[in-house]
């Protein structure tokens, strides 16, 4: 008899391991029930829910191309359809999001086109907290050059003059 995935069949426990149970299938087939798959419940020792020489229905939930198959307990045991639906309500439909989200993320919104990393998601200031306003025109390449480096050669200093105190030791400044 062919084992295919899905049949469920009668086996004998024949052995028990720290990570499941060995059912012998008929015609000398043996397959491997795992620990999740004994019972709904969380089994701490296979030895409590399984003994040697058990007679048990198995379901073939897989079998791999080097001849393992993967056997369940709990999926051969039939559950009442309101049992089923019990165990995991479904769920409500998403709510549909509001316009306001996409449009400040897609650069539609009140940020002037800007989007989330093209200059502030929303905001009209720069990092460093000032506000600015753009240019009546796009801005050229040069403009944002000069700009950034102001920005940075004016942070630079600011870093400077408050870690040049620090550093020496019994308060003498470093040159």
């Amino acid at each position: 008899m062919a084992i295919e995935v899905g049949t469920k069949l009668e086996g004998k426990v024949t052995g028990i391991t720290h990570f499941g149970a060995f059912v012998d299938l008929s015609g000398g087939v043996t397959g491997l029930v795992h620990i999740s798959e004994i019972a709904d419940n969380y089994v701490k020792d296979v030895n409590d829910h399984l003994k040697l020489n058990d007679l048990v229905t198995v379901k073939v939930i897989n079998v791999d191309k080097d001849g393992k198959i993967g056997l369940s307990i709990k999926q051969a045991v039939d559950k009442p359809v309101e049992q089923q639906t019990q165990s995991r309500p479904p769920r409500a439909p998403r709510p549909e999001r509001s316009g306001g989200d996409r449009e400040r993320f897609s650069g539609g919104g009140p940020s002037g086109g800007q989007g989330r990393g093209g200059g502030g998601g929303g905001f009209n200031r720069d990092r460093g907290g000032r506000s600015f306003k753009p240019a009546a025109g796009k801005p050229s390449f040069e403009d944002k050059m000069s700009r950034f480096l102001k920005d940075s050669e004016e942070r630079i200093s600011s870093l400077k003059k408050n870690t040049e105190g620090k550093r020496g030791g019994r308060g003498a400044k470093r040159v």
